[in-house]
């Protein structure tokens, strides 16, 4: 089967950063679903990976953690799915990844794609959805419903991939008031289209900005990029007693900060229960199936901003500059081999 993949960590430009092999088609064990791959999306989580975790001598390692794509063979564990079941997931980060053509996964992970998709927009969404949802729910805390809640949540890098999600879920999901960050022009403009109340520019003082607005007091923030460089200033203007969740490596967090208003810090990540083979980790099943089922009501959107064409070596390449460049907006997706 085609797989695109890495031997050495090497930077994004470097001809050998990525490349297309040959590999063999996987056989389903226990609860394994062998999926035949339509489409992936990238993730800062991909880069992150080939720059720090440089395979054994000899082995090819294959990114992606996103898919979308038909259920082509089951283990004999299997009672969630069938052959020719459409599927979407984030899979495992202690596994070979999606950017191959037929890709292993445990089904209490997987979800029945969104019906209304393509399989381009499906794969924009699952991990970041996941990883949404958890940090909201699970980690802040929020109250589901449409109830008044006499509170603010502030979105760190909200035209992200997450945030893009996030936006969503808090906004159609909850009474919370949004406000995300982004610096740039069509950024804001995207952060207001997924529904944000309000926007302020994170490349400025927040503070300053958000006293401006006269909106609910901060007691949820969710920081998603560059936590090191904003966490101190985020502590002064949230409201005591609340909950401060990231998702991302700060090089410096001191969490002292935060001692003297009581606010509780809370680390997300959406590979925890795959992991570590929780006794919770269908719920990332169950999770994905109310995404598809909020899709298919038109309550959310995917967040599907760009297709860089099919899935091969020089398109990921080009995805991966791209994250790494903070530029990205949504997310980028790769269609068909």
């Amino acid at each position: 089967m085609k797989a695109v993949g890495y031997r050495k960590s090497l930077p994004i430009e470097a001809t050998d950063a990525l490349i297309d092999f040959e590999a063999s088609k996987p056989e389903p064990r226990g609860r394994d679903l062998r999926v035949a791959v339509k489409a992936v999306s990238a993730n800062p989580v991909d880069y992150k990976v080939r720059r720090r975790a440089a395979p054994p001598e000899g082995e090819t390692k294959i990114l992606g953690y996103d898919a979308a794509g038909i259920v082509d063979a089951v283990g004999p564990d299997v009672t969630l799915f069938k052959p020719g079941d459409e599927v979407f997931y984030a899979g495992s980060i202690q596994r070979q990844g999606t950017n191959s053509e037929f890709h292993l996964v445990d089904e209490r992970i997987v979800g029945n794609k969104p019906k209304s998709l393509s399989f381009a927009q499906a794969a924009a969404l699952p991990l970041t959805s996941i990883t949404a949802w958890e940090l909201l729910f699970d980690r802040l805390a929020a109250v589901p419903g449409r109830s008044v809640d006499p509170r603010t949540l502030l979105i760190v890098g909200g035209a992200g991939g997450v945030g893009s999600i996030l936006i969503q879920l808090a906004r159609r999901l909850t009474g919370l008031t949004v406000i995300a960050t982004a610096s740039r022009p069509e950024s804001q403009q995207w952060c207001r289209d997924l529904g944000a109340h309000a926007v302020v520019d994170h490349s400025k003082p927040m503070q300053e900005q958000i006293e401006r607005l006269k909106l609910p007091p901060v007691a949820l923030v969710a920081s998603l990029t560059f936590t090191d460089q904003h966490y101190k200033a985020i502590a002064d203007l949230m409201a005591p007693q609340g909950k401060f969740g990231l998702i991302d490596d700060p090089p410096e967090f001191n969490v002292s900060v935060f001692k003297g208003t009581a606010i509780s810090v809370h680390w997300e990540s959406m590979f925890t229960r795959s992991s570590f083979q929780t006794p919770d980790m269908i719920g990332q099943h169950m999770l994905l199936n109310d995404v598809a089922d909020l899709i298919d009501k038109g309550v959310l959107r995917t967040t599907l901003d760009q297709t860089f064409g099919t899935i091969n070596a020089a398109n990921l390449k080009r995805a991966h500059a791209l994250l790494e460049s903070g530029k990205s907006r949504g997310k980028i997706v790769l269609e068909g081999w």
